[in-house]
């Protein structure tokens, strides 16, 4: 057993300990006058550990140390997290590549409801064949466009939750290369089964589940994961679309071919030599 860190705010030692729960790294919080101990209990654990507790340092806020409260079941009267206000909170969490999908996506959905889908299609969809390979926009720009407030509003919050997050631990460059090669190949793949008529950010989102969960199974010290639960959701979500289990229509073939290229560039990146090459 070895004592990891201490804690001034009993509560933040908490949600920590909640957060490596997750991971599958058992830690005891110890209660002391004026300060909480934070106990690891395996001492192979310990780099793990330390990896992490630098994230949560830096990043205190992250959504996901709340939503592993929530998982462990362990939050109660004494843990509070501190209410900040959206934007700034949105900021810290999101580099610019993070904050600028965002929001391009609310305005092109503004637009929409003002002038029509159609009329946001015309310009910004996949391609509908050879005469408009040129316009290259059109090989991103449908990953802009949605259809429903529950569409955009459900994408926008996982694009934050695990772009956000990626962004600021290894680059701009890198959120960068997932979102474009994501957006053109999860399109071509939605194309080919449906035609150019789709839109959303969905392809994109499940090629960041994807790498963000590869990449915490396979080189947690790069400080970007996914809780397994999370991903499995993902993949019953995934797989309910399939089924038409939700009654409207879903780019499946998106999904599947985000997710593809998400869990491709997670195992290049964390191949053995390209991690040895890091250090």
């Amino acid at each position: 057993m070895i004592l990891l860190t201490v804690f001034s705010n009993a509560r933040a030692a908490q949600a920590f300990a909640d957060y490596m729960a997750t991971q599958n790294v058992e830690m005891e919080v110890r209660q002391q006058p004026q300060r909480a101990e934070l106990w690891l209990l395996n001492d192979s654990d310990e780099s793990k550990a330390r990896r992490a507790l630098e994230h949560f340092i830096h990043y205190p806020d992250d959504p996901r140390y709340m939503a592993a409260s929530w998982e462990s079941g362990t939050t109660n009267a004494d843990i509070h997290y501190q209410r900040t206000p959206m934007l700034p909170s949105l900021r810290q969490q999101a580099g610019p590549l993070t904050v600028s999908v965002i929001a391009i996506c609310a305005v092109v959905y503004l637009l929409m409801q003002l002038f029509g889908d159609d009329t946001l299609m015309a310009f910004l969809a996949y391609p509908v064949d050879s005469s408009q390979y040129l316009e290259v926009w059109r090989w991103v720009t449908h990953a802009f466009l949605h259809f429903s407030l529950l569409h955009i509003l459900f994408n926008l919050v996982w694009w934050w939750y695990l772009g956000g997050p990626l962004e600021k631990r290894l680059g701009t460059g890198k959120l960068l290369e997932i979102t474009l090669l994501s957006a053109v190949l999860s399109g071509y793949g939605q194309a080919v089964f449906s035609g150019n008529l789709f839109g959303g950010l969905s392809g994109v989102v499940y090629a960041l589940m994807g790498y963000c969960w590869l990449s915490g199974e396979r080189a947690p010290e790069r400080g970007v994961s996914m809780q397994r639960s999370l991903m499995a959701f993902a993949v019953v979500w995934l797989l309910a679309g399939y089924f038409d289990m939700f009654g409207f229509s879903i780019a499946n073939a998106a999904h599947v071919g985000g997710l593809a290229v998400g869990l491709a560039l997670a195992w290049w990146d964390t191949r053995p030599s390209k991690r040895r090459q890091g250090r």
